[in-house]
């Protein structure tokens, strides 16, 4: 009789399993049309790559002990600003911008001038760090840096995981804003956020490496030249962006997965873990506008306050405790 009924119960669970799949493979089904024969197998995956090993190249080099290296490296930084131009004049072909995903809220209306306010930076940093590349291959001196942090500056490790964070984090700003824009019927739309959301889990394991060494290698002192006011400034920017960092990605993997939609890791899909409900309009409202402002201000005011560190202030130690 026993045997029966836990035949019974096997059943129902290999039964309610397979209504899950079912149900998730349907939904799989619904978030894109099926991609157009001829592809790439997960090619979306090896963009993903190739976004990761780009960025990894980028902050190793811009850390070498060599000058030129390192001038290859601020090269490749500059050419990462000018792939954000190529995917944007890429994207302006789709007809996305022009007929985007249906409005959520009134300030879906300035995504299309956000992008185009951010390519503009993109370009014109990127010609700025094509100058400072010829300038490194000149005049520029041999960087020695201990592995682990120093009293003064930032060790080899902190700095690569500090660009490798910052160039994935801000290539994913203009990356979100684009996807929250692509409509239901667009075949790339689930290979797009497949990039989209492999970047944004890798950032967030990065942050945590990052904390981690942080325990193991203990953080310079701000630069004594600080005054007391930007010291306290220091210190509540650093804390606010450690926590966009977690809250971007945290928030974007909440709202996927009570959305209902998978996440991935390249070609690792993660299903949802939370049973699909209206909260994700909640989490949405932090992961689309709110922190997406926020990282605008508090990004914004981390770069503006090392270049006027560096070039008002002429406060050179303080700038090159993570740069070169």
């Amino acid at each position: 009789m026993k045997l029966n009924c836990l035949a019974i119960q096997l059943r129902a669970a290999v039964a309610a399993l397979g209504l899950l799949l079912v149900s998730q493979s349907a939904l799989a089904a619904t978030v894109s049309p099926p991609t157009p024969e001829g592809m790439l197998a997960h090619f979306e995956s090896w963009i993903a790559l190739g976004i990761v090993l780009l960025a990894f190249s980028t902050s190793y080099l811009l850390n070498h002990r060599l000058p030129a290296i390192r001038a290859i490296g601020t090269l490749l930084a500059a050419l990462c600003c000018f792939g954000v131009v190529a995917w944007f004049s890429s994207v302006l072909n789709t007809g996305v911008l022009e007929n985007p995903k249906p409005y959520q809220a009134p300030m879906d209306a300035a995504k299309p001038a956000l992008l185009w306010a951010q390519v503009v930076c993109a370009f014109v940093a990127g010609i700025v760090l094509l100058v400072i590349a010829n300038k490194q291959r000149i005049q520029g001196e041999v960087l020695e840096l201990a592995v682990h942090n120093e009293g003064e500056r930032y060790g080899r490790v902190s700095r690569v995981l500090h660009w490798f964070t910052a160039i994935l984090f801000i290539a994913m700003i203009p990356m979100g804003i684009y996807s929250s824009m692509i409509p239901e019927d667009v075949w790339y739309r689930t290979e797009y956020n497949t990039v989209h959301k492999t970047i944004g889990l890798i950032v967030l394991g990065l942050l945590l490496l990052r904390l981690i060494w942080n325990k193991v290698s203990r953080r310079p002192s701000l630069d004594a030249s600080l005054k007391p006011l930007e010291r306290k400034l220091a210190r509540i920017a650093h804390f606010l962006l450690y926590l966009l960092l977690l809250s971007v990605p945290v928030t974007g993997y909440v709202m996927t997965s009570i959305h209902g939609y998978p996440s991935y890791l390249f070609s690792l899909e993660i299903k949802p873990f939370i049973p699909a409900s209206d909260a994700y309009k909640i989490w949405g409202l932090f992961h689309k506008y709110l922190l997406q402002y926020l990282v605008y201000l508090i990004l914004g005011a981390h770069i503006l306050g090392a270049l006027k560190h560096r070039y008002i202030d002429k406060q050179n130690n303080a700038f090159s405790r993570m740069v070169s």
